[in-house]
């Protein structure tokens, strides 16, 4: 099975893990003519979905006490903006990810892209992508801890990110003003200001639903979005008016279940 056949291999350990009880990393390296390190990417990213538990040297089934946690899965309009976000994304480019549930949608899919360089202020985000089977360079924005939005922020923050230049910037919203642009309920904005100063391209990743939506801290005026991503439930009013500013707008098809 080809390295890059990410996906399919993950499932392959996951129906020998079954079939088996226990696997061990040296054995699923031989049959899968691959790396340890490769295999325990897989398994680390396997966990992290709650589907199997580590052990040193393999991994066993998810204990059953342990199955019944709720791990909420990333919704089908997630998935189809995040889709949309990695294909603007070319080879060896320099990126920023914004912190936030939407933007890390988009790890999964970024393994398939060479020689990337990634800027993020989230931890989340940061573990993700050193379990891509492909590690991009990873930059760190360091800075205040920041719990409400589980991010670094501040004045450290904002003095490392204007030390690079990058090529997109990827970043959330907690609603769309059709009037004013992105807006916040977190009221550290300045962090997100400096992100959109430093990168060529600003790229707003929000789900339909959330555009329209009015909240007092805006964010990112219009004037400083180039593109926005979004799914195909966005009414043609709001699709009219998005692209009367100017703004590139991408409506990603969301899957339907069957």
């Amino acid at each position: 099975m080809s390295k890059r056949n990410t996906p399919q291999r993950r499932h392959a350990i996951l129906t020998q893990l079954n079939a088996q009880g226990e696997v061990s990393v040296e054995a699923l390296a031989r049959a899968f003519s691959t790396s340890e390190v490769t295999i325990r990417k897989d398994l680390a990213a396997l966990e992290s979905d709650g589907l199997l538990l580590r052990r040193y040297g393999g991994a066993v089934p998810m204990p059953q006490e342990l199955t019944g946690e709720d791990i909420p899965p990333i919704s089908p309009c997630k998935q189809a903006i995040a889709r949309a976000a990695v294909g603007l994304i070319g080879e060896h480019a320099r990126i920023i990810i914004d912190s936030g549930s939407t933007t890390a949608a988009m790890i999964a899919g970024l393994g398939s892209k060479p020689g990337l360089v990634v800027m993020t202020n989230s931890l989340n985000v940061a573990n993700a992508l050193r379990e891509l089977e492909h590690e991009p360079v990873l930059l760190m924005t360091g800075g205040t801890w920041d719990p409400h939005s589980e991010s670094f922020q501040g004045q450290v923050a904002e003095q490392v990110l204007r030390s690079y230049d990058f090529d997109q910037l990827f970043i959330g919203a907690d609603g769309i003003d059709l009037e004013r642009g992105t807006t916040s309920f977190n009221e550290l904005l300045s962090l997100s200001r400096v992100m959109a100063e430093v990168a060529r391209e600003v790229i707003v990743m929000v789900e339909a639903d959330k555009i329209g939506r009015r909240i007092p801290n805006l964010e990112l005026p219009w004037s400083a979005i180039h593109t926005l991503i979004t799914d195909d439930r966005l009414p043609a009013a709001a699709r009219a008016s998005i692209q009367a500013r100017g703004v590139r707008l991408i409506c990603a098809t969301v899957a339907q279940a069957t």
